[in-house]
């Protein structure tokens, strides 16, 4: 089971380079291995070039097992969305450009998305009249800082799909690879309208 984790995370890596949305070692994956572990992408690598090597065992906490090699920096975010939902099974976090500036021109903690037929790809989303929230978090250094407000607004209301850092990227998540996938191809898109929207004036 865990070799096939490690792909899931290596295909997951070709395919977003291939999109774009991960430029320089930018970004960082993860997928669950059991209640308390998951692999995630070791710092500085390539995301379209991983590796088996370049996935690391990290507990809930961060925590490195069996490596000297050191975790992306945002590990402890990964870990936080695990431990706040244990239907979360795979994690991606990726630096494309519609995410980044898109991120910068929200007015406030949410982008509300609506009228979108392409909403239907996030999951349980059955029409373009819904609305889709998706939260904005303000970009720091600081993980445990940052950890601890995505905390917070758990604790008021579950986030859906993914979140934003502003000037930064989006999180996005699913039950598996297959499902993050599916709502980090899908908010791309949505965020990419979004863009266009606000060019024409129209936002």
């Amino acid at each position: 089971m865990p070799d096939t984790l490690k792909q899931s995370v290596i295909d997951a890596g070709k395919w977003i380079d291939q999109q774009g949305w991960c430029p320089a070692t930018g970004g960082n994956f993860s997928v669950r291995i059991d209640a308390k572990h998951a692999w995630v992408t070791a710092s500085g690598k390539h995301k379209g070039a991983l590796t088996p090597e370049d996935l690391l065992q990290v507990d809930l906490k961060g925590v490195v097992i069996g490596s000297e090699k050191r975790p992306s920096a945002e590990t402890l975010l990964h870990m936080a969305l695990y431990g706040l939902d244990a239907d979360i099974g795979a994690v991606l976090h990726t630096h494309s450009v519609s995410s980044t500036v898109l991120s910068r021109l929200v007015d406030g903690d949410v982008l509300t998305l609506r009228g979108y037929e392409m909403q239907k790809s996030l999951s349980g989303n059955t029409t373009h009249d819904a609305e889709a929230a998706i939260h904005v978090f303000d970009n720091t250094q600081d993980m445990p800082e940052l950890a601890a407000q995505l905390h917070q607004r758990w604790l008021q209301r579950p986030l859906q799909w993914g979140f934003l850092v502003r000037g930064h990227g989006l999180y996005a998540w699913g039950r598996d690879m297959a499902e993050a996938r599916r709502h980090l191809e899908g908010l791309e898109f949505l965020f990419a309208c979004e863009l266009e929207m606000i060019k024409l004036g129209q936002r």
